[in-house]
């Protein structure tokens, strides 16, 4: 008989089998210093943010080394067959930060290997914002006040700002990472550290979300947990951007 493989919304199936980790799991990166400096640019209606660097090169503020931390030890009190022993990382230094922290901790509470490796895989960035990219909201509508008019009509899952990327564009890439990754991880249990945007496409892409059910759900929280596990040939939900271990 033929081998046949179709790939079925992001992840692969084998001749009517599929192929899936045994437990998917997903975080965002702890807070960074961004997002204090943003947080507070938005509510005092700032046009700056005192941030030099580029994004791929912002780190993790104290508080969010301190999530990674509780992440790490979530990590280890979790059943051992859920304990992840592989890990795909966002190479940006928040993202990297969080994976060494939280595994340094699991690894120090003897949930997991010293040596665990960590992947990092770019197509797990974080959503680009071209043009937009490090303004506030305010300067936004202050320096490209069409841009803005365009965001609002356009909705976060279609637009695109000049030289970034939609949502959309992001669960491309999202798409491409989660065929890799259950066929590489199928079977065992693997962590994604990653982003905001990130994550939620991940769920828009597994769940299947409409745009209004996408649009309904809270942001997702610096270093919450979001687990999938095979069921029927999918990857189904099984608790989403939760933080009680914060």
């Amino acid at each position: 008989m033929a081998d046949v493989t179709t790939i079925s919304n992001g992840h692969r199936t084998h001749q009517g089998g599929a192929l899936l980790p045994s437990v998917l799991i997903a975080t965002r990166h702890g807070e960074s210093v961004a997002n204090v400096e943003f947080r507070n640019a938005d509510a005092s209606g700032a046009l700056t943010v005192p941030i030099g660097s580029r994004d791929a090169d912002i780190p993790l503020s104290m508080h969010g080394q301190a999530q990674a931390q509780a992440l790490g030890r979530w990590w280890a009190a979790l059943p051992p067959a859920d304990r992840p022993r592989s890990v795909w990382c966002s190479p940006y230094v928040r993202t990297a930060e969080t994976a060494r922290i939280a595994l340094a901790q699991a690894s120090g509470l003897g949930a997991v290997p010293v040596a665990l490796p960590v992947r990092y895989d770019e197509r797990l960035r974080d959503r680009e914002l071209g043009v937009l990219e490090m303004l506030t909201k305010a300067a936004i509508e202050k320096e490209h006040p069409a841009e803005a008019a365009r965001r609002r009509k356009m909705g976060e899952l279609y637009y695109r700002p000049p030289g970034g990327e939609s949502w959309l564009d992001v669960a491309l890439r999202v798409r491409s990472v989660l065929r890799d990754v259950c066929e590489e991880e199928a079977g065992r249990p693997v962590l994604l550290v990653a982003h905001d945007c990130t994550v939620l496409m991940l769920r828009h892409v597994l769940d299947r979300l409409s745009e209004p059910d996408l649009l309904a759900l809270p942001p997702v929280a610096n270093c919450s947990t979001s687990l999938w596990r095979p069921q029927a040939g999918r990857l189904l939900p099984d608790g989403w951007n939760g933080t009680d271990h914060l």
